[in-house]
Order: structure tokens, then C-alpha cells, then sequence
């Protein structure tokens, strides 16, 4: 790392954050085996490989359309383990609180939390409880860690990853980021547009048992775009994605051109991008519109430059899709 201090930039997915973990925490952690491209790890020496995976949580406003900072982190946690290959079992729950807030908005926090725990089967088994001085957090910080129990015979990594494989988008993209953004009314913008954020433990499960499944990922900070840098550069290949066929709603492309972002590089809470097989494409499209009606193909992996991701524009030309650099929207998850 050549930066001396840190920037917002350093958590939003991109080359920056990539650095800040290969090069400053994973060399201090003292773990050899450590990696840091999958998001769940199993657990050495147990039975039945058990996997863990642990998230924080800053979203502001802490309330959005169609969740909140205390589902998210639920859904947040469950989906890094779904999309792992492994079965959610338990939640622990770290909540960091400013003083003067609200009960009642507390309240309907943790309900919510309790809400999503319950659809998603998982049992909040531990958890800690921190009040701070008034200023010195914004409302509510979240910090959940989850174990769940990774299913006989799913393999899935970005080793798995080969030329020729299609990847696969279970729906509409940028929902998330779109409508945390319009709640924050920073901009002076109104819409009835809802965050996509939501457990895809369903999605997950639809896919694990077929052949051909190579990979999975959940496309948070940095979006869809940022999976598929990780893609590429994983494997060394190239990918192709064409602009049409990368769903994205009208609310969130109008929010998008009026305001300048790219609805590649938004956030999405509840949706998945799987790399298949040719062979198994089809198939595995099939099962996942089974569980999301709106799922679609969009592309495939190359032989082309190593770590380069091609979009293919719906004017018929080609652009390439840079990495991540600047922090278009903070504090999204």
C-alpha cells in the first residue's frame, strides 16, 4: 500500500479495499491459509464442515423502502453463507448504539431482525450490546457473525472457474443502493422504488445440487460489476457481459442517468451471480427462475485479457468496465 491514510474508497469493494486486505490485514492476522476471496471460510477440525461468516453494518438512513439496518444484517449474513454452499444455522449479534435514540425506533429494529432470523431458519444464539456518546456512531452499528453447515458435496470457488462458462444473474440489479439513496434525500429526489434486499438462501439452494455450478457471490459493495473484476482477475480469463440482457429497472436506470451512477457499480442485498458450465447453463437457468422468475444469462467467461471485463453495449459496440476506484455511495450496507 503506498496511501498513508485511509479513505472512504477503501471499503467499496474495489482495488483499494483489495489492497488494504491482501497487503495490511492478511499478512498481521498470523494465518497462512487465510483467504480472502471466498465469503464464508470453513472451520478446521469440525464435523460436517462448518463455515463462518461475519459482517458489520453502517447503512444510513437505518430505515429505507423495503428493509432496514437490522434485516440487512441478517440477510447480509445468511447470504454469505448461502452463496458459500452452506446451510445458515446460527447468528451472533453485535449492536453499537448512540446514546438518544429513539426506543421505540430500537424497538422495531431488532423486530426485524427477529423477523428475518425466523424466515430464514437461522437462531441468533449470541450477541453484545455497546451504548457510545451522542455523535459518536450514527443511530445503530451492526456486527453479525454466522456459522452454517456447508451441504455434501458442494464445490464452489473461483478455482472452479473455466473458459466458456456462462454467468448467470438472479434479477434486477442496483435496487438496493437506488433506494437507500432516494431515502437519504440528499438529492432532493422522491420514488417509490423499494431495495431488492432480501435472503437468496431460496436461489442458493436452487442451484447447489446441479453439476456444473462453479461459483456463486452475492454482489454488495461495487455491485455487479465489482463480482465480475473479482472473476476475471480469479482466473485469469476475460469476461463478456452484454448490456441488454443485464436486468435493470426503469426507476433505477432513471435514478442512475440523472444522477450520474452506473447501475453496474450499485449495491444489491438480495440478489446472486452464479458462474455455470456451458453444459449446465441452461439447466441451472431453469431451477433459478423456479425460485426467481426474473433471472437471467449475461454473459460468459473468455480466453481474452486476463482480469478484463467487456461490456457489450446495446448500440452494438463494446466498452470495457473499469474497476471500482472512487466510493460512489457510502455507507450503503
Amino acid at each position: 500500500m503506498s496511501e498513508t491514510h485511509l479513505s472512504l474508497a477503501h471499503g467499496n469493494g474495489g482495488r483499494l479495499m483489495r489492497e488494504l486486505i491482501e497487503q495490511l490485514f492478511k499478512p498481521a492476522l498470523g494465518n497462512p491459509q487465510l483467504d480472502t476471496q471466498v465469503d464464508a471460510a470453513p472451520l478446521p477440525d469440525w464435523q460436517g464442515e462448518p463455515v463462518v461468516s461475519t459482517d458489520g453494518f453502517t447503512v444510513q438512513p437505518l430505515e429505507f423502502p423495503g428493509g432496514d439496518i437490522g434485516s440487512l444484517a441478517v440477510h447480509g449474513t445468511v447470504n454469505d453463507l448461502a452463496v458459500s454452499g452452506a446451510l445458515p444455522r446460527y447468528l451472533t449479534l453485535n449492536a453499537f448504539l448512540e446514546e438518544g435514540l429513539e426506543i421505540e425506533l430500537l424497538r422495531r429494529l431488532i423486530g426485524s431482525i427477529g423477523t428475518a432470523a425466523r424466515a430464514a431458519g437461522v437462531l441468533v444464539v449470541a450477541g453484545d450490546t455497546k451504548v457510545v456518546g451522542h455523535g459518536d456512531c450514527d443511530g445503530v452499528y451492526l456486527a453479525s457473525t454466522g456459522i452454517g453447515v456447508r451441504q455434501p458435496g458442494v464445490q464452489l470457488g473461483l478455482q472452479h472457474i473455466r473458459p466458456g462458462d456462462r454467468v448467470l444473474v438472479s434479477g434486477p440489479v442496483g435496487e438496493h443502493g437506488a433506494a437507500v439513496l432516494l431515502a437519504r434525500e440528499s438529492f432532493g429526489l422522491r420514488g417509490q422504488l423499494r431495495s431488492d434486499a432480501a435472503s437468496i438462501l431460496p436461489e442458493a439452494r436452487a442451484l447447489w445440487s446441479l453439476p456444473g455450478v462453479r461459483f456463486m457471490r452475492d454482489p454488495t459493495r461495487g455491485g455487479v460489476a465489482t463480482v465480475l473484476h473479482e472473476i476475471a482477475r480469479a482466473c485469469g480469463c476475460s469476461l463478456s457481459v452484454s448490456e441488454a440482457a443485464i436486468p435493470v429497472r426503469s426507476e433505477v436506470r432513471s435514478v442512475c442517468e440523472l444522477l450520474g451512477f452506473d447501475p453496474l457499480y450499485l449495491a444489491c442485498e438480495g440478489r446472486l451471480v452464479a458462474v455455470v458450465g456451458a453444459d449446465a447453463a441452461e439447466a441451472a437457468l431453469r431451477a433459478l427462475r423456479g425460485v426467481a422468475p426474473e433471472a437471467t444469462l449475461i454473459g460468459a467467461v473468455g480466453e481474452g485479457t486476463a482480469g478484463q471485463v467487456v461490456l457489450e453495449t446495446g448500440f452494438g459496440g463494446r466498452r470495457l468496465l473499469d474497476e471500482l476506484e472512487e466510493e460512489p455511495l457510502p455507507r450503503i450496507c
